[in-house]
């Protein structure tokens, strides 16, 4: 059960990197402090207060520049593989507290349920700013970074509090976004 509940916690921290990715190891970290969460031997570092300002001072940083024309368009291109990092990072923390798990297992499962996750929901994210940006000008995107930015930040409570609640919300999540990144990509590829 352990393994289950520490994939939950985090695949549900790595799809809210997918939305911002500095809120999920803010949120981390200080549960990590301020909480009950034990982080694992090699992901002791996340739950110290250097790492929690730093995580901050980030994600207000990566907050106010979704809300810069251009600039929002230019991030989600570079925030796609900085996602899939910082969501396997993140579900390699929630699996390294058990001691029990191999290593190999622990990044393996990572990459793959974490990585893809956050790279998924990033990639969806990105098409969605790309349609409001071509429909609207751009005038809706702060309308979007605004959803998205409260995503992160439920997700990530919700995964810290309400783990199996969280990860069906972000099972539908996925199912969504890759439905809706599955109907873009094929009609590209019919053009």
């Amino acid at each position: 059960m352990d393994i289950i509940l520490a994939l939950c916690i985090g695949v549900t921290l790595s799809a809210a990197a997918g939305f911002r990715i500095f809120i999920p190891p803010l949120m981390l970290s200080g549960m990590a402090i301020f909480g009950d969460l034990s982080l694992g031997e090699d992901f002791v570092w996340l739950g110290t207060y250097p790492a929690f300002f730093a995580f901050g001072i980030a994600t207000i940083v990566e907050i106010l520049a979704y809300y810069i024309p251009v600039v929002d368009n230019l991030l989600d291109g570079i925030e796609i593989p900085l996602a899939i990092a910082v969501g396997t990072l993140l579900t390699s923390a929630s699996l390294g507290q058990l001691t029990e798990l191999e290593p190999l297992l622990q990044w393996t499962l990572a990459i793959l349920a974490g990585g893809s996750t956050a790279g998924t929901i990033e990639t969806f994210t990105a098409v969605t700013r790309g349609a409001s940006t071509t429909a609207t000008g751009g005038i809706a995107n702060p309308v979007v970074s605004t959803v998205e930015a409260l995503s992160a930040g439920v997700l990530s409570l919700l995964a810290l509090f309400v783990p199996f609640l969280a990860i069906a919300i972000v099972v539908g999540v996925l199912g969504v976004a890759l439905q809706r990144l599955f109907r873009v990509f094929v009609r590209k590829s019919r053009s």
